[in-house]
């Protein structure tokens, strides 16, 4: 007999069917037992009389284990979905018979969160959790479907290479066959180089960033969807392709509502033309409401980024804000300044919901320029000549932008830590599991 998969049995009705998965509870009412059985689609309801269940009791079989199960499926409007497994005959294929290290469903949201961290192989299967990973997959899926569409081609570049993509000394430093290498901060030097190859490219997949930091935004690995084209007129080229894909990922994650609300999550609204406010007035804004003295600062502060999140609601009713022209002193060496004002960029960061969730920008294409700006940064030529060769040979006005995945999740989803956004954190102090 063929296995369903708890999302096809609402098709069955009447039919006598096979199926395998976790045992996620067993409720008792009287003489019979309500066995809810979690496949990796769903769950259902298996409702058994004391002769049913005794395979389950002889095994002394407790939650997660895993059990077959042939019933007939019966239309029952007071189960879950609206159906349920009837007359059953239960197998304990592997029998669990002692206690989770932290309990799935209700008393999870007791669980201290580096208990939640440390057990993640067990912690992953309750429903919350699980959901949080396929509502990450639906926003990837989204990122990749809108950017095909625009005439994007996917690309995977090295993780391990000779120099730092971004600059610095924050990165992972190690040994390859003798010589010196780091892991990759970026796809950017790779990504640009594609520009030449293909135009229009992007990328999903890990950076690290060896920060030494402790906040609940940071992660030492994380996901980057990272996207790059060339023949742009200019900055707000980027920022029309990156509105469109965020278009597509709100969308994509629409298509998967029954996750959203059982998180409560609330999809924002991408606005016809994202608000946008220059870097030097967004400061003035800050330092105006505040008090503080923020004017002449070359970042923005996480608390003055919450702040202009506030302002965004009140003044555009948008989660979104784009902050333009960021000092050149805070952005890489690639990055193109503004003709207008050499001290600033044609840069930007997008805000969502007060927390920087994108950087983008236009990028320098002029060979002798970018060998200037990597002079005044102290950045050797020679290990960068793979990038540098693409120069040389001819790269069109370009720019792009990378996404954080995790921090895509984290404030969609208000989880107070990064860390719950990913399946088994990388940070300063944990490797494990």
């Amino acid at each position: 007999m063929q296995r369903i998969r708890s999302c096809e049995v609402s098709q069955q009705i009447g039919n006598t069917i096979r199926v395998q998965g976790w045992l996620a509870q067993i409720r008792r009412l009287g003489g019979i037992a309500f066995v809810v059985l979690r496949d990796g689609w769903g769950s259902l309801q298996v409702t058994a009389d004391a002769a049913a269940l005794a395979p389950i009791e002889r095994a002394n079989a407790g939650p997660e284990s895993v059990l077959e199960v042939v019933g007939q499926v019966q239309a029952n409007a007071r189960a879950p979905g609206g159906f349920e497994l009837v007359t059953p005959r239960i197998e304990v294929l592997v029998a669990v018979t002692e206690p989770l290290p932290v309990p799935l469903g209700r008393a999870l949201a007791k669980a201290k969160p580096n208990a939640l961290l440390d057990h993640a192989p067990t912690v992953l299967r309750d429903p919350t959790r699980r959901a949080i990973v396929q509502l990450g997959a639906a926003a990837m899926a989204g990122f990749r479907r809108g950017l095909v569409a625009r005439g994007f081609t996917e690309i995977q570049t090295p993780k391990i290479i000779r120099a730092a993509s971004e600059g610095g000394a924050n990165v992972f430093a190690l040994d390859y066959f003798g010589s010196p290498a780091t892991l990759a901060q970026s796809p950017q030097l790779y990504k640009q180089i594609m520009v030449g190859v293909l135009e229009r490219v992007f990328e999903v997949g890990p950076v690290f960033r060896a920060e030494p930091h402790a906040t609940v935004r940071h992660l030492s690995e994380y996901v980057s969807l990272d996207v790059e084209m060339g023949f742009i007129e200019g900055m707000h080229d980027v920022i029309a392709v990156l509105r469109e894909t965020l278009v597509e990922i709100v969308d994509a994650l629409a298509e998967r509502s029954p996750l959203l609300e059982l998180l409560g999550a609330e999809l924002p609204v991408v606005p016809a033309r994202l608000p946008e406010l220059d870097f030097v007035a967004a400061q003035e804004l800050v330092e105006l409401a505040t008090g503080e003295r923020v004017v002449g600062e070359p970042d923005l502060a996480p608390a003055h980024e919450a702040w202009l999140g506030e302002h965004a609601r009140r003044e555009h009713g948008s989660d979104f804000l784009v902050v333009t022209g960021y000092p050149i002193a805070k952005r890489p060496f690639y990055t193109h300044p503004d003709p207008a004002r050499t001290a600033h960029t044609l840069s930007f960061d997008l805000l969502f919901r007060g927390t920087e969730l994108v950087t983008g920008g236009q990028r320098l294409h002029r060979y002798d320029e970018l060998v200037a700006a990597m002079t005044r940064a102290g950045i050797p030529a020679e290990p960068m000549a793979g990038y540098l060769e693409a120069f040389r040979f001819g790269m069109p006005p370009h720019g792009g932008f990378a996404i954080g995945l995790e921090r895509l999740l984290a404030r969609l989803l208000h989880l107070p830590n990064v860390r719950m956004a990913t399946l088994f954190p990388r940070d300063r102090t944990r490797c494990f599991p």
